[in-house]
């Protein structure tokens, strides 16, 4: 089918014109009678008015109040809008969940549960429940550190629970990522901590192969390791000659604060990728057990939860935090701390910045550095501090810390159980194999490796009865809170309206007042212009009182 022709007789156009024309025509004429209102412009305070300063001042800051109360009410109105949004999103899920548990019936109930679970294994208190499995199940339990700040790494709390355990369980320190610590400094902590534990030096691997990934033969080799790790042997022996004197299969509990490299040992002893590894924290969320040949089985645990008690620094760098979702203002103190804890020229060497005030600043010129920048090219300090939090837990930074200057083992640490967690193991061989893997690897000189302050040992919670969960408690605040808020913007708002509309009218009237410029109303003006100052920000109400307006003074 073809489409209807558009073309119209030529008396129909011309008809159709003329309407038009005398539409026009009528609209003009409309308008002519309206006549034009122009703007009234502001004449402005005269030259020969007295206080014409004091006046303008005064004007400019009534300008500045109503801008104010302005974008109060902007705000005001946008958080009304988005509890609007939020309550009708929530009766929207709660009809559908209805609808939802009205045709499924009782699948219903086990969809719940699952949920139940799922959510259950992210709560604190699900990691205390797994991290206790580890411990208990476990003949040895290698507690990993940081080689960075070893000693900021080491929880009193789990230390204690092995060593008081009473049975045969023996505790290893593990100290990881030696690479990115000097030479020097790791010798020096190597010769403090095996006084108290027997402690191995380590370097584990990166970028390992994926056991679920099967390779073609015209694949790249991109997926083989790209550095490879450095005391797994020694570890290795030093287990298996363990497990030969118990004349059984032993099983080891990995466990440690989180980035500390827990999944990423196993992964090297392994030489595959078993664990799931990340630079997010708290990645593994239960126990994992990974054969690593027939004598030893590791089993891979949650991190250890910092106790709430512990320092600004401490939560900040052993916590598990996600970084997405937490607040602002946690970030910032964490990175304010850390900061305190640094030598400033050093920071300011690394990141090639200049020289800082504090720490809002510090950020700040690093956003624009990096370009991280918001609308209209304003800083965005809140991501640059989240990635500066990622890069201290990662490896990315090399910063050491110095061990203590005197040698004082915790209470529960005494010479018989030193004695005792040193037995069944060569530590003449694991110091000589120690040298050797120091002696391998390459590390960072000391001027390029931030000096560190360590806030000494982190405590952590490992009774599950002793976590505090927050998630019903912070529900019903936030509901409460919530209901507060309303209430206060509410109330704010019918306030801030009276007050424009005080503030305009004064505004209306001191207009009004300002274009008098006769001599005749001089007196009066000054008058009124007296009550109105009576008020200014220079002198007091009684002084003005006082003040004898009606003279002149030329």
């Amino acid at each position: 089918l073809k489409k209807a022709s558009k073309r119209l007789t030529c008396h129909k156009r011309y008809k159709i014109q003329k309407k038009i024309r005398e539409h026009h025509r009528k609209v003009r004429k409309e308008a002519k009678k309206r006549g034009r209102k122009k703007p009234k412009k502001d004449p402005g305070v005269p030259s020969a008015a007295p206080f014409k300063e004091e006046l303008l001042r005064e004007a400019e800051q009534r300008k500045q109040r109503l801008e104010e109360l302005k974008q109060k009410q902007k705000l005001n109105r946008q958080k009304e809008h988005e509890k609007k949004r939020k309550l009708e999103a929530k009766k929207n899920a709660a009809k559908i969940k209805e609808k939802a548990e009205g045709k499924v019936g009782e699948s219903s109930g086990k969809s719940k549960a699952k949920t139940n679970k799922l959510l259950d294994k992210n709560s604190k208190k699900s990691f205390c429940r797994e991290l206790k499995k580890v411990i208990e199940a476990s003949d040895v339990v290698l507690e990993v550190l940081d080689a960075r700040d070893p000693m900021g790494c080491r929880c009193p709390q789990l230390e204690q629970l092995v060593t008081c355990s009473g049975g045969d369980k023996k505790l290893l320190l593990v100290l990881n990522k030696i690479d990115l610590v000097p030479k020097e400094n790791v010798e020096k902590w190597l010769n403090y901590l095996k006084k108290e534990f027997p402690t191995v030096a380590f370097k584990s691997a990166t970028m390992m192969k994926d056991r679920t990934m099967f390779t073609k033969r015209r694949a790249r080799v991109g997926l083989v390791g790209t550095t490879q790790s450095f005391g797994s042997k020694c570890l290795l022996k030093l287990l298996q000659e363990y497990g030969k004197t118990q004349n059984k299969a032993i099983q080891v509990g990995v466990v440690g604060f989180p980035n500390v490299g827990k999944s990423s040992i196993i992964n090297s002893l392994k030489g595959v990728r078993a664990c799931n590894v990340g630079l997010a924290r708290g990645v593994t969320k239960s126990m994992q057990i990974v054969h690593v040949d027939k004598q030893t089985k590791m089993l891979d645990s949650p991190s250890i939860i910092a106790d709430p008690s512990n320092s600004v620094l401490a939560l900040a760098l052993r916590s598990i935090i996600d970084t997405e979702d937490s607040g602002s203002a946690d970030v910032l103190e964490g990175v304010d701390a850390i900061l305190n804890h640094c030598s400033k020229q050093q920071v300011m060497m690394h990141y090639s910045i200049p020289d800082f005030r504090n720490t809002e600043e510090f950020l700040t010129i690093l956003a624009q550095k990096r370009g991280m920048l918001k609308k209209g090219g304003v800083p965005d300090t809140e991501n640059i501090a989240k990635l500066l939090l990622c890069d201290w837990t990662g490896a990315k930074i090399s910063y050491h810390s110095q061990p203590p200057g005197s040698q004082r083992p915790p209470p529960y640490l005494t010479e018989a159980k030193i004695a005792e967690m040193q037995e069944y193991f060569n530590l003449k061989n694991l110091e000589e194999e120690n040298n050797n893997t120091l002696q391998a690897l390459k590390y960072p000189s000391p001027a390029s490796s931030i000096i560190f302050q360590s806030a000494g040992m982190a405590n952590g919670t490992i009774e599950e009865h002793k976590v505090m969960e927050e998630a019903s408690e912070w529900e019903n605040v936030e509901t409460g809170e919530e209901k507060e808020e309303e209430e206060e913007d509410f109330t704010e708002s019918d306030d801030d309206e009276d007050y424009m509309e005080e503030e305009e009218k004064h505004v209306e009237e001191l207009g009004k007042r300002q274009t008098s410029p006769t001599n005749s109303e001089k007196q009066t003006a000054e008058s009124e212009h007296s009550n109105l100052l009576s008020f200014s920000l220079d002198k007091t109400a009684d002084e003005d009182d006082a003040y004898d307006f009606n003279t002149d003074y030329v």
